[in-house]
């Protein structure tokens, strides 16, 4: 195994979280889920997702589920479902960031050369930017701009041209196995599961929950 040299992040559940807040905008502010509730509601999507991966568009099949479950749970109108996906799908409803992410990606940054592979809509270098991050790395590729999604080959091989670098020496960063793992091994690329909600703490594969537990693997 080649040295590795260059890591690839995720953007969305591993470097910036969602506003909740922001998201569900439709739903009466008094039937919005806790912390653990979406956490639970996202490990069982995973599930979901991960066993039939979705056809078209992949981010979109991804919050399709997990909104369904969502409206189930709070027994509401599924006609919100539209509404909360592209909520969710806005890159700028992701701009929560957990305190000590830039000092870690700061310390990360002095031993690998580190850059952004990101499922999104085209503005996700102006939210890491408006989160105080953009700088910490070499490249954002957006699949907005690029116009290929995860697990995609062709998505992890504009970044690492971008980068200037080889599969072999690239580690990716990401939360959803069968788009992030998946996508990046398919690629050429070792991977990691950034596991924060935990949905996979169970299976035998390469996974921490905090950027700190990733330096530590590292």
């Amino acid at each position: 195994m080649a040295e590795r040299r260059v890591i690839f992040f995720d953007v969305g559940n591993t470097l910036l979280f969602p506003n909740r807040a922001k998201m569900l905008a439709p739903i009466s502010s008094d039937r919005h889920p806790t912390l653990d509730q979406w956490q639970a509601l996202e490990r069982r999507t995973k599930t979901e997702f991960d066993q039939r991966m979705q056809g078209g568009s992949i981010d979109r099949g991804f919050w399709w589920i997990f909104h369904t479950y969502l409206l189930q749970d709070l027994e509401q109108d599924t006609g919100l479902r539209d509404a909360l996906v592209e909520n969710t799908q806005n890159s700028a409803n992701w701009d929560q960031i957990l305190p000590g992410t830039r000092d870690a990606l700061r310390r990360i940054g002095q031993s690998f050369r580190i850059a952004v592979i990101s499922n999104a809509d085209g503005g996700i270098e102006r939210v890491l930017a408006r989160c105080g991050i953009a700088d910490c790395f070499e490249s954002i590729t957006d699949s907005g701009i690029v116009g290929v999604e995860k697990p995609r080959p062709e998505i992890f091989e504009a970044a690492l041209t971008t980068m200037k670098a080889s599969a072999e020496e690239s580690l990716y960063v990401g939360d959803v196995y069968s788009v992030d793992y998946v996508g990046a091994s398919n690629a050429g690329m070792q991977a990691v599961l950034f596991d924060v909600a935990e949905a996979y703490r169970d299976r035998e594969l390469p996974r921490v929950e905090s950027l700190e537990q990733l330096e530590a693997w590292l």
